[in-house]
């Protein structure tokens, strides 16, 4: 077994993950002009999501490194389809970063790469046909987790060092290759990726890390000895990814939402809806993985019986139930209890604008001592009597008012006062 090429592959993908990523942070950084607010170029936020290009090529150039020196003679045909096909899928994520796609083409193309790599791999049909559809389901189970700063990488490592056990204890030094230059360099670029982030690993970084991690555990199981249960260790590995997408899968149902939209409903959403921090979940979620990663390793060396497999799946899927009880999505706004006008009353508002004169329903009768709305009509001259409200004013017939009789003196009748006159 080529142990030194195997160490020799992680050192490698480490130094070139860290380089690159401390190129994009400072290109994702520099100032565009000086006299811009802010200081930042526009550029920056499409740097900080194509950063996980920096660990693509990290771990693509290692490992193609170690191929190219020898260190996968015995496999050298799996593992180097297993990079082209990762590659394949990095390739169509820079794409998708830069402009969304379709999901039946990302699909379509993750499909072709895992039947890339089992072709390569030589596998029967039947092994090949669950395979393929191992590896699409635990990409994108994986691609999902890159939600939280420094989330998908600390479980990336955690998996691939499990992995790299797995592939070490089998005596395969070119299954190791992957594994070994994947841990490193997801641990590199978590310098750069951990909370507050300065570089993402986005839909290229996650992936390529979901393939690389699913189709090496694929082909570890199919190279491992026919007597031991690897076949029952492999989904263990995968037990936080496939915990998250089974809760998207399951609220989103509940909720009678898209499952292909992606929205703040993943484990990492909630329990920060519970005041656990960003760090904080990642230290947890990466615990919840180390338990399911370490169990499923000892029962592939044999020094455990498969029986402990049933406990991780349990653990984990009490711990979606419980989690399901955390609200995810926003409550329905409540409608406004306001009623809404009549067209009667806009009718009335209207006029009213128009002439004064008009009361409307709104204002009601004018208040006491208030200066009453005028008309068209002249108001009487200051000084004149203006008549008691309710008693009409004596015309002639030509129209003139007739003047009214002077009041009786007192003690004398009107009929006196009228004899006297005539």
């Amino acid at each position: 077994m080529n142990v030194l090429g195997i160490i020799a592959s992680g050192v490698a993908a480490l130094f070139i993950t860290v380089a690159l990523a401390k190129s994009a942070r400072r290109a994702a950084l520099r100032p565009h002009v000086p006299d811009e607010q802010g200081g930042r170029a526009p550029r920056a936020g499409a740097l900080r999501r194509v950063g996980g290009a920096a660990a693509v090529l990290g771990v693509g150039t290692a490992t193609g490194g170690a191929l190219w020196l020898g260190a996968a003679d015995d496999a050298a045909g799996s593992v180097a389809g297993l990079l082209a096909g990762a590659g394949t899928v990095a390739a169509l994520g820079l794409v998708h970063d830069l402009k969304p796609l379709w999901a039946a083409l990302r699909l379509a193309v993750q499909t072709a790469a895992a039947i890339l790599v089992v072709c390569l791999a030589g596998l029967s049909p039947a092994a090949g046909v669950l395979a393929v559809l191992w590896i699409v389901l635990v990409t994108n189970a994986f691609a999902l987790l890159d939600h939280a700063d420094g989330l998908l990488t600390t479980v990336g490592v955690v998996t691939a060092a499990g992995l790299l056990a797995c592939a070490v204890i089998d005596g395969s030094a070119a299954l190791a290759l992957l594994p070994a230059a994947l841990a490193a360099g997801l641990a590199g670029f978590l310098l750069h990726n951990w909370h507050p982030a300065r570089l993402r690993l986005g839909a290229s970084g996650a992936q390529f890390t979901g393939f690389a991690l699913a189709a090496s555990g694929a082909l570890i199981q199919a190279a491992a000895p026919s007597g031991r249960a690897a076949w029952a260790a492999l989904p263990t590995l995968a037990t936080v990814a496939l915990a998250d997408t089974a809760l998207v899968l399951i609220s989103r149902r509940r909720a009678a939402r898209s499952p292909l939209r992606d929205t703040d409903d993943h484990i990492a959403h909630r329990l920060r809806r519970v005041r656990v921090t960003v760090p904080g979940t990642v230290i947890l979620l990466a615990l919840w993985a180390a338990v399911p990663v370490a169990t499923g390793t000892l029962v592939h060396a044999e020094l455990l019986h498969p029986a402990f497999l049933l406990l991780p799946p349990a653990g984990s899927a009490a711990a979606v139930f419980a989690l399901l009880r955390i609200p995810a999505y926003a409550p329905p706004r409540a409608t406004s209890t306001r009623a809404t006008p009549s067209r009667a009353a806009a009718r009335r508002t209207a006029a009213h604008t128009a002439d004064p004169a008009i009361p409307s329903a709104s204002t009601g009768p004018a208040a006491p001592g208030s200066a009453a709305p005028t008309s068209g009509r002249a108001a009487p001259a200051s000084g004149t009597a203006a008549p008691a409200p309710g008693k009409a004013t004596a015309r002639t017939a030509e129209g003139h008012p007739t003047v009214p009789s002077p009041p009786a003196p007192a003690g004398r009748s009107a009929a006196q006062v009228a004899a006297e006159r005539s």
